[in-house]
């Protein structure tokens, strides 16, 4: 079945791909959707894992506190660096451990959980999917806790059933004041994919094509296409509507922000991404200024978890402290006035 390249990278020849040094992301396996009767939309009873280093996961909980569903989704997060060489089980895994010790602050992280859906409490995410006999290990998770099975690990079709079912789910929020991240209307649904389709490929996942690519050629290609995503949708918003689509806040802004989220203070160095800060593109940053400050948006994540995850998993595994000028981040997103 053919996927679009919104949600999903093409794997055509992706080991060969991989094993001439370019970053391939891998394809989620479990899409199972809310509204039929093995997954009815009901409020309580489903369940999020997440880590909230990871962008992808960034989406899912921003689409949770948007939409008025904190109440009604529960929510375990995972440590942000995942289990080391010396793991009983084994590396690179996602972990439920809120005791473990950040190396930035030298002390646990408030957000991280134990797991607490499954009635096992189990350490690793890995774990979740072993009892479904799959052999994936990625985050997020959208959970069913009255079967006990996983719905999906595809973060942009999680954002999706969230939109379509928020009120059997249990939003908070009344329907006349709930955004609607995809709208029924056709134009705009095309106007989204088609935002869509840019900033997955060029933005979402291209800072990863910069990042973790070790082939000199792919990490250029990714970095201009970035620069270019970043340029073509400052210009869109120059005409001072306050969100890509107009006055409407969509499924495309809320794709768009993880990543602008994380670029100044993590990505400029983390991912090799120094061009430009966003701060450079002054429409850019009053829009991620005034995502920042919408309801739920900056509880949705936590740049001490971003900057831990993303940092704490390079090379020597120290973590910078800034950037301080001109002011230190998250504070600078509630300043749009910076930008000039």
């Amino acid at each position: 079945m053919t996927q679009s390249t919104s949600i999903q990278e093409d794997q055509t020849n992706a080991h060969e791909r991989r094993a001439s040094g370019e970053f391939v992301r891998g394809v989620s396996g479990f899409r199972n959707t809310l509204g039929g009767p093995d997954f009815p939309p009901r409020s309580g009873r489903y369940h999020l894992f997440v880590a909230l280093n990871c962008p992808w996961c960034h989406r899912v909980t921003l689409a949770r506190n948007v939409l008025g569903l904190q109440d009604s989704i529960t929510l375990d997060v995972a440590f942000p660096n995942r289990t080391g060489d010396d793991d009983p089980v084994g590396p690179n895994l996602w972990e439920f451990a809120p005791e473990r010790i950040a190396t930035l602050t030298g002390k646990p992280l408030a957000e991280c959980t134990h797991e607490t859906a499954t009635g096992h409490g189990f350490r690793l995410a890995k774990q979740i999917y072993l009892a479904e006999g799959s052999s994936e290990q990625s985050v997020p998770i959208l959970y069913d806790k009255v079967s006990h099975r996983i719905v999906s690990n595809e973060s942009a079709e999680i954002i999706r059933m969230l939109d379509r079912h928020a009120t059997e789910l249990g939003s908070t929020i009344s329907q006349e004041q709930r955004p609607r991240l995809y709208p029924q209307d056709a134009t705009l649904r095309d106007e989204i994919e088609a935002l869509n389709t840019l900033i997955y490929g060029a933005i979402n996942n291209g800072a990863y094509k910069a990042g973790f690519s070790s082939d000199q050629s792919v990490y250029a290609s990714a970095f201009e296409a970035y620069f270019q995503a970043l340029e073509t949708l400052n210009t869109r918003l120059a005409d001072n509507r306050p969100f890509l689509l107009g006055d409407a806040f969509s499924e495309a802004d809320l794709r768009l922000f993880p990543t602008l989220y994380r670029h100044d203070p993590v990505y400029y160095l983390r991912m090799k991404l120094n061009g430009a800060r966003i701060l450079d593109y002054p429409h850019l940053w009053r829009w991620l200024c005034r995502i920042y400050g919408l309801t739920g948006v900056a509880e949705s994540n936590s740049l001490d978890h971003c900057r831990q995850g993303y940092f704490g998993r390079s090379w020597n595994r120290s973590i910078p402290l800034g950037p301080l000028m001109p002011m230190p981040y998250p504070k600078a997103y509630q300043h749009p006035e910076l930008a000039l």
